[in-house]
């Protein structure tokens, strides 16, 4: 009786990393010449985006299509779902447009521009009042050496006038 030689079936990745066919091991003679699984496997496959330009080109070819299976092939041909073709058909008819993405921008309130220019004039205004306040406080101590100068040497000054109330 013969001997009949049976080559075991080896698993193999496919660039996704998923398991695919079942592969023969080569002709060779050395056992170990199977090849090897691609050892880049992607965790998380990366999601798709599709642009606006796109969808509304696959929209165009689908709507053309009048015989059976012929939507079922553009599909197959482009990789995609048909609940994706039902998402984009309302997209299409909100009015489909390229999504802005980042932060959104707040609404522009009309009282802004005002609030920002008082703000503005009140740091201002605290400037020049602290300016002033200094300039108050030196000539208040200049004041208080002149007395003191006065005392020292005995030099005396007639008093103020007195102040109206009408003349401030």
């Amino acid at each position: 009786m013969s001997k009949i030689e049976t080559k075991p079936l080896l698993p193999t990745r496919s660039g996704n990393g998923v398991l695919s066919s079942m592969a023969q091991p080569s002709e060779n003679k050395d056992e170990s010449a199977v090849t090897p699984p691609d050892p880049e496997v992607v965790a998380k496959p990366k999601r798709r985006r599709y642009s606006a330009d796109y969808k509304l080109r696959i929209l165009k070819e689908t709507d053309a299509c009048t015989k059976p299976g012929e939507i079922g092939a553009i599909l197959r041909r482009e990789g995609l779902y048909s609940s994706l073709l039902t998402n984009w058909r309302k997209q299409r008819d909100a009015g489909l447009k390229p999504k802005k993405r980042g932060r959104k921008a707040e609404a522009a309130d009309p009282r802004d521009k005002k609030i920002k220019a008082l703000e503005r004039e009140t740091r201002s205004l605290q400037r020049s009042k602290a300016l002033l306040e200094a300039r108050l406080k030196r000539a208040d101590l200049m004041l208080d050496l002149q007395k003191k100068c006065s005392e020292i040497l005995g030099v005396t000054f007639p008093p103020p006038p007195p102040l109206n109330e009408s003349d401030s």
